[in-house]
């Protein structure tokens, strides 16, 4: 997505060799016509599919998420991190460690809003390892929800995690593809 990966050059910044800072636009300041822009995107490349539920984590993938459940009319469920009083026992549940904060999340979801009658699609911002993919997964299996696919706004292509879903046979499709953060420079996919 073209738009997007000017975006990334533009104003991402590269921490280090494995970190990319873009919250000018996605993880802390919105950019909604961007969201807008990849919420349509997403809707065209699973356009072959039907979709019941749009499965997210708070709170960086809400955004693109929402933007294609508008899209697409269907709802958004967001993976919480922390419990609340009102969700009580009546959660599915997954344990994701996070790489980037160096510390294990239990996220959960209410077993009102994921069914076996679902057909849901998994939207996060970023896919590096792999771990908030694998819990949203989680998530959805004890559910007996059907899972068509990952959408991702920005792959570390560089690191495991799209490689590994890929080879599970899950169809992941992401926005942009980073090849290499070296030399402080972002460098995509073709």
């Amino acid at each position: 997505m073209k738009s997007l990966k000017e975006k990334i050059v533009q104003e991402g910044k590269v921490l280090s060799d494995t970190v990319l800072k873009v919250d000018t636009f996605l993880n802390h300041q919105i950019d909604p016509l961007l969201m807008k822009e990849i919420g349509e995107e997403f809707a065209n490349r699973f356009s072959d599919q039907v979709i019941t539920k749009v499965l997210t984590i708070e709170s960086s993938g809400i955004a693109p998420a929402t933007m294609l459940g508008l899209v697409i009319g269907a709802p958004v469920v967001f993976a919480r991190k922390k419990k609340s009083l009102t969700l009580a026992n009546n959660v599915y549940s997954s344990k994701v460690f996070s790489f980037t904060k160096n510390e294990t999340n239990e996220i959960s979801v209410s077993r009102d809003f994921l069914s076996p009658d679902d057909n849901v699609l998994i939207i996060d911002d970023f896919l590096a390892n792999g771990e908030a993919v694998k819990g949203l997964l989680d998530i959805a299996e004890q559910a007996g929800a059907n899972v068509i696919g990952v959408g991702i706004v920005i792959e570390k292509g560089f690191q495991q995690g799209g490689q590994n879903l890929r080879k599970q046979g899950i169809r992941v499709e992401s926005l942009a593809n980073i090849k290499t953060l070296a030399n402080g420079q972002v460098e995509f996919f073709d």
